[in-house]
């Protein structure tokens, strides 16, 4: 058989085993070119050949692995984000293709050369880094700027080390094992996925999600929101006057989010729509009252 029927076989055989029609076709062209090793391009040119020794059996194994719901990402150990690839694993969510709203909004509020000169480069936090693609993409794109990438998770940093190797950014990112905004100076800007589903929505998640991403990373309290409270109900910290702090929230979170900003502290700037329209990334960016104080009573890090 060649390979473009094995595939069309395997693709069958995952809608027939539940997975959904618009992840099936996906799902066995991707795995295909893993056990293969091609890339796409090789892959269309020759789908048509016949299937080389040893593929069927490799192959095989693997669509029985995405029969349990196992996701793909993990299975191929990897997950392309902003064209650049991360490796993936039960210890990180698998970068989304929303998040790299997250990635677009930064840029646009740090326009690329725009505080290079004298004096200590700028600092970007990102907040619950995972896979670390948020704040390595942006290294990659911003190699004026330092970075702090900070996770509640070892297990997750570990693997986000090895994305910033892979990428040749670690000299720039300091990596920080804590449920709190590090403290740095100079920071014009966070960045954050942070969790923000609600806790009581756990089983109506898909199992790829629900049985295999880790659960610290998805669930943010009863209604999704503790983590925008903690950041957003004091001031900015140490976040410079006029900086900016980037989030993605959930779908039909956006405007509770915003409420839960503290107006005397943050000024909110845009939001950014996901492919259906959904505002899912806002931006909010740091003001320094009128009387002047401009510390951040109730701080994430006195909690």
């Amino acid at each position: 058989m060649t390979i473009a029927e094995l595939v069309a076989r395997a693709r069958a055989r995952l809608l027939a085993g539940g997975v959904p029609a618009d992840e099936a076709p996906g799902d066995a062209e991707v795995l295909a070119r893993h056990v293969l090793e091609w890339d796409l391009t090789r892959y269309a040119v020759e789908r048509g050949v016949p299937a080389p020794p040893g593929f069927t059996e490799r192959y095989d194994a693997l669509i029985a692995r995405r029969l349990t719901r196992e996701p793909v990402s993990q299975i191929a150990g990897h997950r392309e984000f902003w064209g650049l690839d991360f490796e993936v694993t039960r210890d990180v969510l698998t970068p989304r293709p929303e998040t790299e709203l997250v990635v677009q909004a930064a840029l646009d509020h740090w326009p690329a050369g725009a505080h290079q000169g004298a004096g200590a480069p700028p600092v970007v936090v990102d907040i619950g880094t995972g896979s670390g693609c948020i704040a390595i993409t942006l290294a990659t794109e911003r190699p004026e700027a330092q970075f702090v990438a900070s996770d509640i998770s070892m297990a997750a940093l570990t693997v986000a080390r090895r994305n910033a190797v892979r990428h040749g950014v670690s000299q720039r990112i300091a990596f920080r094992c804590t449920d709190c905004i590090p403290p740095e100076n100079d920071v014009e800007m966070i960045v954050s996925n942070p969790p923000y589903i609600p806790s009581g929505d756990r089983e109506s998640l898909p199992p790829e999600v629900r049985d295999y991403e880790p659960h610290l990373a998805l669930f943010g309290g009863e209604d999704g929101l503790e983590f925008y409270r903690r950041l957003f109900n004091g001031g900015p910290g140490d976040v410079n006057e006029g900086g900016w702090v980037i989030v993605e929230v959930g779908y039909d979170q956006a405007a509770r989010v915003k409420a839960a900003a503290n107006p005397r502290f943050w000024a909110f700037e845009r939001a950014y729509q996901d492919l259906q329209g959904f505002d899912r990334v806002l931006v909010f960016e740091a003001r320094r009252p009128r009387d002047g104080n401009f510390s951040n009573p109730g701080s994430w890090r006195e909690r």
